[in-house]
């Protein structure tokens, strides 16, 4: 008598049997974070269109369709538009964040989802499933072997960002399972983005979140269409984890605990600076030791405990991060955000211009700040700040924060969302009216019947 039994079913079929029956659309958790997500990137898109990245990015497309770019009047292919508004809304890195990647999950599955709703005609419910379950997946992916796709390389964003908009737009476009299986496995060959852009601030990693969103597109098009793909992409020996995070095993269980049942984007952070995450907390002690009244001249040296973790990209090589060498460099400088909090009391759009990062007075106070590794951080489950400032006299004042302001502990209200959100329109030159009238269509949209986004073209 035979014994056999059958194989466990894979990660990619155990995430694909929860996609499927997920309905995150019905909660009203999912439609209050769904509503600022689009909010936030809507506002950002805007900000950034007449930039000159997203500009070429725009002028690198050839494809025609009914889906809009935001800010722009043209319409486009999903591919193109979920492209270029994925570039535009990560270009300033002043996008949603979570905490426990990082990882920026908005950024990749909205305008994934965006360019699908308007090629598909798909209702506000089918918009707010495909967000929810793909932001849910991608976030979910952090938990199998934190820290070791930033280490070896790779931007978690574009690396499990492909992955997000492959469970988003299967559930919005209702897949089988076995398409899902198939869109996973095509997914893990167009994963892609290694951070060498922290050498000199070029400009590939603002690419990143659009690569993912258009791949994801392509990945669960071909599956539809009956294309295969390896069912073990997650957890095989030549699979994602293997290929992206030097690791041979991840805790998959971790991933997959009470998927589709427990909802963890939910807790997706917004950012009120326009600056790498963990930079933020270090800006907060930074003006927090303005209120106290410290006065930036009279600083002999900055001294600031660190996470290990985060030593790679936002502080080494120091004297680069102490003079960065162009405005999205310093993005990913903590001595320079520092130094931004001190002298300008802010660390928004303002503060990373090319003028501003070159001005003197910032370059000087920042070539005064080093750092020290803490050992017991507790990153990436929480995002620290430290800074112990010795001023010329010998006096010494210090600050301490631990979290991040934006975050699932101390997040922003929907009034500081709307406050950015306008304050970007602006920044793009959105007149009012015109921002006004998005901001009520994004309130409303999850109701519509058809999704309609042509308030988001110019």
């Amino acid at each position: 008598m035979s014994t056999s039994t059958a194989p466990s079913p894979t990660v990619s079929r155990r995430l694909a049997q929860a996609i499927v029956t997920a309905r995150p659309e019905s909660s009203p958790a999912a439609r209050a974070i769904g509503q600022r997500l689009l909010m936030d990137v809507a506002g950002i898109c805007i900000a950034a269109r007449h930039e000159n990245y997203v500009l070429a990015a725009l002028a690198s497309v050839e494809q025609d369709g009914p889906c809009n770019v935001i800010g722009f009047a043209q319409t486009y292919g999903v591919e193109a538009a979920a492209f270029v508004n994925g570039i535009a809304a990560h270009g300033e890195d002043f996008d949603d964040t979570y905490e426990g990647g990082p990882v920026h999950a908005g950024v990749v599955i909205v305008p994934a989802l965006l360019a699908a709703a308007q090629r598909h005609k798909l209702s506000g419910a089918d918009l707010l499933r495909g967000i929810a379950v793909g932001a849910e997946v991608m976030c979910r992916l952090c938990a199998v072997a934190p820290t070791k796709v930033h280490k070896a390389g790779f931007h978690p964003t574009a690396i499990f960002g492909v992955m997000g908009a492959v469970a988003g737009l299967g559930a919005a476009l209702r897949l089988s399972e076995d398409e899902l299986v198939d869109a996973f496995g095509i997914a893990g060959s167009m994963a892609s983005g290694i951070i060498e852009y922290l050498a000199d601030g070029a400009w590939t990693k603002r690419m990143h979140p659009g690569w993912a969103a258009q791949s994801g597109y392509r990945a669960v098009r071909l599956a539809q269409a009956g294309f295969k793909g390896p069912a073990t992409v997650f957890e095989g020996e030549h699979g994602l984890f293997h290929g992206f995070a030097n690791t041979p095993s991840g805790d998959f269980e971790a991933m997959l605990k009470d998927v589709g049942k427990q909802w963890i984007w939910t807790t997706i952070a917004f950012k009120p600076y326009a600056c790498g995450t963990m930079a933020h907390p270090y800006i907060d002690c930074a003006r927090e030791l303005l209120r106290q009244g410290l006065v930036p001249a009279d600083i002999a040296q900055i001294e600031c405990e660190t996470a290990e973790g985060i030593v790679h990209r936002l502080w080494e090589p120091l004297a680069l991060k102490q003079s960065p060498p162009n405005a999205y460099s310093a993005k990913f400088s903590i001595p320079y955000a520092i130094a931004a909090g001190l002298l300008q009391d802010n660390a928004g759009l303002g503060e990373y211009t090319e003028a501003m990062v070159q001005r003197a007075d910032l370059r000087a106070l920042a070539a005064k700040v080093r750092y020290v590794v803490d050992p017991a951080n507790p990153y990436p489950k929480q995002f620290t700040g430290h800074l112990r400032v010795t001023l010329k006299d010998g006096r010494v004042m210090e600050a301490r924060q631990g979290y991040f302001k934006g975050g699932a502990d101390h997040p922003l209200s929907d009034a500081d969302l709307q406050t950015k959100f306008f304050a970007n329109c602006l920044h793009g030159g959105q007149a009012k009216p015109r921002a006004e009238a998005m901001l009520a269509m994004i309130q409303q949209i999850f109701d519509a019947p058809q999704v309609d986004l042509s308030l988001l073209g110019a």
